[in-house]
């Protein structure tokens, strides 16, 4: 096989593949409408279950579907009959993943499946099949042929339902008004936890803020910044509202400007005006670029009503790994 054929073949693969779930988009119509009503009315959770590669895309939806906002399992079906169909409930909305539609192991439960109560989803490349007349809702994702040779491995058909179940995941996350904050609480980890952190997750709060008044001598605001440690105090008047900082290069340029007589000022006749600030709901990747943007190592966090409610600085960023 020379290196030509080797390419002509992921193309081929990769053209089969695209064709298959691109089949579905005009056969998805009222069954998953319905099939997406259901699965966001489950008063417990999805249990998808599918055997072999089947079972493989299976484990996938559930890790999908649990990440968009609906709790989900997976249930392997050989396992379900020596015990674990004990993890069913009948509030439970079944997920049965199966190209031929008479995976064994699937269709022996169906009679208990229909005992307890339990509503069934099946996603199949055969309507006329056992577990599609089980079913109460059939998603169909039959495909024209495998990629591979003599239609025998599950290529097409195992990518047609793995982007079907992607699908249905991202319509119950519209649906449920499923957000980037819902997202960000259940991937604390990762990549995509640290892009979705909010500034108000990592602000100093309280104590840990530099705050002087306006009337404050400058030798009082050189020990709230050293004692601060964030090279800025924020300057406030008496309803604690921000009316502007003072930053280590503004002491630094007061100091050659004036000398001594610095001691002598107050912190309103040193600071600035203005200064640059963020809410605490906005995104810790946009302060991050405000800051490099800036070029500024430290935020003010301000509330709607104009009070200081926190600072943030490059450092506090830096631990989070996001850069």
């Amino acid at each position: 096989m020379t290196k030509k054929d080797i390419i002509e073949t992921g193309r081929e693969v990769l053209t089969v593949e695209a064709r298959a779930v691109e089949g579905l988009v005009g056969r998805l119509g009222e069954d998953f409408a319905r099939a997406v009503e259901m699965l966001s009315g489950a008063r417990s959770r999805v249990i998808v279950t599918g055997m072999g590669k089947s079972g493989l895309v299976g484990r996938k939806m559930a890790a999908t579907l649990a990440s968009c906002g609906t709790p989900a399992m997976f249930v392997h079906p050989a396992e379900a009959g020596h015990g674990d169909l004990g993890m069913l409930l009948k509030e439970d909305v079944l997920l049965a993943v199966s190209y031929s539609g008479e995976t064994k192991e699937i269709v022996t439960l169906l009679d208990y499946f229909k005992r307890i109560g339990v509503r069934l989803i099946s996603i199949t490349g055969n309507r006329n099949s056992r577990i599609a007349r089980y079913s109460d809702i059939v998603l169909d994702a039959k495909v024209e042929r495998e990629a591979g040779p003599s239609n025998i491995v599950p290529t097409a058909s195992s990518t047609a339902a793995l982007a079907l179940g992607d699908a249905l995941a991202i319509a119950l996350m519209r649906k449920k008004g499923f957000g980037e904050r819902d997202f960000a609480r259940v991937h604390p980890k990762g990549q995509i936890g640290k892009r979705l952190l909010r500034v108000g997750s990592l602000m100093r709060r309280g104590a840990k803020v530099p705050l002087v008044a306006t009337s404050a001598p400058m030798s009082a605001v050189i020990e709230e910044m050293t004692a601060k440690q964030v090279g800025m105090t924020c300057v406030v008047d008496a309803e604690r509202t921000l009316v502007g900082i003072i930053t280590d290069g503004d002491l630094r340029r007061l100091l050659r400007t004036h000398r001594a007589r610095v001691l002598k000022m107050t912190a309103g006749d040193c600071m600035k005006a203005g200064p640059v600030t963020v809410g605490k709901m906005e995104l810790a990747t946009e302060a991050l670029n405000l800051m490099e943007a800036k070029r500024i190592t430290s935020l003010v966090i301000m509330g709607k009503d104009g009070r200081v409610e926190g600072v943030i600085h490059l450092h506090d960023l830096w631990r989070t790994e996001m850069f």
